[in-house]
């Protein structure tokens, strides 16, 4: 199994450069970071971890700028999205950021998506809420066309574009993989019809033996789509600090990859956690 990690870069936490460096070093496969272009100060929707918004919220550093910092000083670790907001982003810029930073980095993108949960966030952006699942399959569906065509169209309800030229080009084939996010009646759904992957939060709800029944779900929803369930492999997005137990229950599982969780903290603080955590799954890699 795979580990990864994910922070928050924020602008009073360990800098990209330094925590990539040493995600790295310690061996774990990838790191990942969510994004927020913004928050509102209304506050009107809830924070589904809780009642208290977390800080780190308002201080996020752009997803692609902190990545592009990370992969210019590592060659190996996979540069994850967890999530990007596609729904807050021009599909057409957005398909060339994300061909860009595969491009430069040798072709290490995990591009993790979701719909979001900030109703005024979105709002602010000019995304409705009601129509935000299907407008992130669209734009998902209109990037995979200008990743793979040299003359790519794109036909949709709320996306509409006639050919376009646009490289660079991905280096993955056909494109970086795209990892869809969330645990709801209907992500499963999701997944198949334009994902190859998914990736749930692990941990606020739920314990890792509990999600059995979902991936079961999973394989046999491919398998009535026609597609292979081993193409579709799933992400643990852990929201608490694993002990081996919990690393047991997820190979059992089968699962791809598990994303464990930092504080956004000083270099002081964060690097003896790592420390830590390296020691912990160095034996299940």
């Amino acid at each position: 199994m795979k580990f990864g990690l994910v922070m928050f870069p924020t602008d009073y936490a360990i800098d990209p450069v330094t925590l990539g460096r040493a995600a790295e070093e310690h061996g774990f496969e990838s790191l990942w970071f969510p994004e927020h272009t913004h928050i509102p100060t209304s506050r009107q929707t809830p924070w589904p971890g809780g009642a208290e918004l977390p800080e780190e919220y308002r201080h996020t550093l752009d997803p692609f700028v902190a990545l592009g910092a990370v992969a210019a000083v590592t060659s190996r670790l996979g540069l994850g999205f967890g999530v990007c907001l596609v729904i807050e982003r021009d599909p057409i810029v957005l398909a060339k950021e994300v061909a860009s930073l595969d491009f430069l980095s040798g072709g290490r993108v995990l591009l993790g998506v979701g719909g979001g949960w900030n109703v005024e966030e979105m709002r602010n952006h000019g995304t409705d809420y009601a129509t935000r699942w299907t407008l992130l399959r669209e734009r998902v569906e209109a990037m995979k066309a200008i990743w793979t065509s040299d003359a790519a169209e794109y036909h949709g309800r709320l996306v509409d574009f006639d050919p376009v030229w646009s490289w660079p080009k991905p280096v993955q084939k056909p494109h970086p993989p795209v990892i869809v996010g969330g645990d709801g009646p209907r992500t499963l759904h999701r997944v198949v019809r334009y994902g190859d992957g998914w990736m749930p939060i692990v941990g606020r709800a739920k314990a890792i033996a509990e999600y059995a029944p979902r991936i079961e779900e999973l394989r046999r929803l491919a398998e009535s789509a026609g597609r292979d369930p081993v193409g579709l492999p799933v992400s643990f997005y852990y929201a608490r600090s694993p002990n081996a137990e919990a690393i047991e229950d997820a190979i059992k599982l089968g699962i791809d990859r598990l994303i464990i969780s930092l504080p956004p903290r000083p270099a002081a603080e964060v690097l003896p956690r790592m420390d830590a955590l390296a020691e912990l799954v160095r034996p299940y890699t």
